[in-house]
């Protein structure tokens, strides 16, 4: 009997307000480590998903959805309708999450703990400030 071959589930989430260097790093990277057999899902926060800790997106939902498909990195985006990421991680029960240092300390805890029970694990990327989306919007409106 052939032995069937395990799915891996990559699972990461952006705000996609304005995409940059930092977002394209990380979805390569989820995709990467989901190989090319695995799926790398990709969770877009909706405006009030966002407004939970940043001002509304510029960019409305439906759009920010749209250019997270054409992504080559991205197999299925879905929406995320909370700021923290568990609610659709427990349904979606990845094999990885990928989360961004600049977050919440007891929020990844949180998150370690539910991906640890489930046998999974969380993989940390660094925060550059310089690929920061906010930062980005900074120098626009300050003309630099």
């Amino acid at each position: 009997m052939e032995e069937r071959k395990k799915i891996r589930k990559v699972y990461s989430y952006y705000v996609m307000d304005i995409v940059h260097k930092g977002h394209l790093l990380q979805m390569k990277n989820s995709k990467a480590i989901a190989g090319e057999d695995g799926i790398s899902i990709v969770g877009i926060l909706t405006d009030e998903a966002t407004m939970e800790k940043k001002s509304k997106p510029a960019i409305p939902f439906d759009e920010r959805m749209d250019i997270a498909q054409t992504i080559k990195h991205v197999d299925v985006v879905v929406p995320q309708e909370t700021y923290s990421p568990l609610p659709n991680i427990k349904k979606i029960k990845p094999d990885v999450a990928m989360e961004s240092a600049s977050h919440d300390e007891k929020d990844i805890a949180e998150l370690r703990g539910y991906m640890e029970s489930i046998g999974g694990e969380v993989i940390m990327l660094p925060y550059y400030p310089p690929q920061s989306s906010t930062n980005i919007k900074n120098r626009i409106k300050n003309g630099k």
